[in-house]
């Protein structure tokens, strides 16, 4: 599954930050292999990645970057137990229909999960909604109701309780506005995007 928004440098910086140096590391819905190759050059990780676009599969291979092809939907039930350190999952939950058992399995197949999503709570979204009528299309969420990948709209929030109702450590939480990582107040309301690091 490819990534709705741009591959955005400042989460693949701070996601690589995250990683320790040495991990075994699976990148879901990973693109053309941007990350996993920082993550292999900067980290000395052992990489492994799984997209579902044939045109990003071929950009892996072209870069050295381990790929197989599947639906993050299900191609996860093939994978063992604690296969992984880190399984990453970077602005693509919205994107897959069962983000739930995505989430499950990621925390069975790795030791922890990072993960980064858009906040459809961003007070920016909020105000076209409420405003306008209109379904929000802003510079961080670039598409129209009628074309966009997005099927699950979510917010930290949602994403908070979520992690809780499961019984799952929320370890750590970084916000970004507009790329920019910062500190601040109500992250629901001003935050554009989350990345976070769970565990069981």
């Amino acid at each position: 599954m490819s990534r709705e928004h741009k591959q955005a440098p400042y989460d693949f910086n701070l996601i690589a930050e995250l990683v320790p140096v040495g991990s075994r590391v699976l990148d879901l819905g990973c693109g053309d292999g941007t990350l996993l190759e920082k993550l292999y050059l900067e980290r000395r990780a052992f990489i492994q990645g799984i997209d579902i676009d044939p045109v990003m599969i071929q950009r892996c291979v072209e870069k050295g970057v381990p790929v197989v092809q599947g639906n993050l939907d299900w191609v996860l039930q093939d994978f063992n137990d604690s296969s992984f350190d880190v399984v990453i999952l970077s602005q693509t939950l919205q994107v897959v229909k069962k983000p739930d058992f995505v989430l499950q399995h990621m925390l069975r197949v790795g030791k922890k999960a990072i993960v980064s999503i858009p906040n459809f709570g961003y007070w920016v979204n909020r105000f076209q909604l409420f405003f306008l009528g209109q379904m929000p299309v802003t510079k961080d969420l670039p598409y129209a109701w009628y074309n966009t990948p997005n099927i699950h709209f979510c917010t930290i929030t949602d994403f908070r309780h979520f992690i809780k109702n499961q019984g799952w450590k929320l370890n750590a939480e970084y916000f970004l506005r507009s790329g920019k990582l910062t500190k601040m107040p109500m992250p629901n309301l001003f935050a554009t995007d989350l990345i976070a690091i769970i565990e069981k």
